[in-house]
């Protein structure tokens, strides 16, 4: 296989290829540092429509290897990386390095001081070994489970 990794813009048709990557990443990766329980009110689509919106109303990149979708992110408008997930299967190869660089290259762009993001249990060792720093731990509600996450930023000299 070729581990070349494309970062390209978010597509309207990259919808089912990203919800798939979003909910295989939880279901199969951070179900190590959360319940099942938590596991099964966070992974859920309940508006494809909403979702795809969501995706194209905003700075959203896709990465590929060999033409395959295999994961996402995006940045609001208030310097937050609102989603990063990369599918299971394509764990360890640079993927999120990589989608980080484009997001980064996208705040910069727009002069943004600082990025943060709410991390999961699972990705906050990631954002930590790419400077960003936890502000504060925090518990989320999602379906009824309370979930912990990390309010981390990242800032950028003047």
């Amino acid at each position: 296989m070729d581990n070349r990794i494309l970062i390209r813009p978010y597509a309207p048709g990259d919808a089912d290829a990203t919800i798939d990557i979003f909910l295989r990443a939880i279901r199969e990766i951070s179900s190590k540092h959360y319940s099942p329980a938590q596991i099964e009110a966070w992974a859920k689509v309940e508006d494809r429509s909403l979702w795809a919106e969501r995706r194209i109303s905003r700075p959203a990149w896709i990465a590929e290897i060999d033409g395959e979708p295999v994961g996402f992110s995006d940045l609001t408008g208030d310097g937050c990386l609102d989603m990063m997930f990369v599918h299971p299967e394509f764990q360890g190869l640079g993927v999120a390095s990589s989608l980080l660089s484009r997001v980064e290259l996208e705040a910069l762009r727009v002069s943004f001081k600082r990025i943060y993001t709410e991390a999961s249990r699972t990705a906050r060792p990631f954002f930590e070994s790419k400077g960003f720093r936890v502000i504060t731990r925090q518990t989320v509600e999602k379906r009824g489970q309370s979930l912990e996450n990390f309010r981390m930023e990242k800032l950028y000299a003047e």
